[in-house]
């Protein structure tokens, strides 16, 4: 089904966070919502057995998906809401069930604390399991991954009292961009993601001084600041069509030293939405997670979009 916004529902905790947060996103899009639940084959010595024979196992199938639609109509009128169920591999089954959606959106435990990265300490965070992973390799559409616990308020500043509302402005869309590998396809979803939300899009971008300066090179402040303004005006350059493209969108430009892993997290704390992409690759090793969107996925504390392209 074209022009959907498809969630991958297995019943779990953060399968239906997830699929709250994307009736909240179809309804932002104008766009149904469409279920989907993977029953995996039951090997057949299992099948058989009294406790789980094949009338059963379909009932139990058959109820998480209808309840589940069942209770986002209730909570979202207006939004168009079907069910679909599909056998196989979950990760394969998503993977293909995405290809004519607008987004695919799956669930992801979160985590209180979690290990460092690059520096930062423990930070709330979430995991994202085979099946997830597997489906951001491997999809050619958008993905998103939502944390187990993320509630629509989350995703807004906070009342003049300090308190979670839906009332307030959406926070920033927050845009992991290499100027070196850029895409339209990625920051084109960025900045629609901001327009959605009537908000601001932050786009952050780490670098490194090239090896011949970094190796080798007594510490030199102004040849530093001058690497470091030469990156700045090359992000403005790039993303100058942008803001005459979308001149209702409020941009921030954040240029830094340092690892954009790092940056993209400490980003996330403050916005509603974390934007990456993955870079489609053929090879006959399979499909590739770049290591700063995988980082991404495991420690940001807001829904990440990992957006594929060219």
């Amino acid at each position: 089904m074209s022009g959907t916004i498809t969630i991958g529902l297995d019943g779990s905790p953060e399968s239906r966070t997830a699929a709250e947060w994307a009736a909240r996103e179809a309804r932002l899009r104008g766009l149904p919502l469409r279920i989907v639940h993977v029953r995996e084959p039951v090997p057949e010595p299992m099948a058989q057995a009294p406790l789980i024979g094949a009338e059963i196992q379909q009932h139990w199938t058959e109820r998480v998906p209808r309840e589940a639609a069942e209770a986002l109509r209730l909570r979202h009128p207006g939004v168009e809401v079907t069910t679909e169920q599909l056998s196989g591999h979950p990760g394969d089954v998503l993977a293909d069930a995405a290809k004519d959606a607008e987004l695919l959106v799956l669930g992801s435990r979160g985590l209180g604390e979690i290990g460092a990265i690059g520096g930062i300490g423990g930070i709330g965070g979430f995991t994202v399991g085979s099946v997830g992973l597997s489906a951001v390799a491997r999809t050619e559409r958008p993905v998103v991954l939502v944390r187990a616990g993320e509630q629509a308020a989350d995703e807004h500043e906070t009342d003049p009292a300090g308190s979670p509302s839906t009332a307030t402005p959406f926070r920033p869309v927050v845009l992991g961009l290499d100027i070196d590998h850029l895409d339209d396809t990625l920051v084109e979803f960025a900045f629609r993601a901001a327009e959605l939300r009537a908000t601001s899009l932050h786009v952050v971008h780490g670098w490194f001084p090239p090896p011949h300066y970094a190796y080798g090179t007594p510490v030199n402040p102004p040849l530093h600041e001058a690497l470091a303004l030469g990156d700045r005006e090359a992000l403005a350059e790039v993303l100058r069509p942008w803001r005459q493209k979308y001149p209702d969108v409020g941009m921030v430009e954040e240029s830094r030293y340092g690892s954009p892993a790092v940056l993209l997290v400490e980003a996330a704390r403050t916005g509603s939405l974390v934007v990456v992409g993955r870079r489609v690759r053929r090879s006959p090793f399979g499909a590739h997670i770049g290591h700063v969107t995988h980082a991404v996925l495991h420690h940001s504390t807001a829904p990440v979009a990992v957006v594929p392209h060219g």
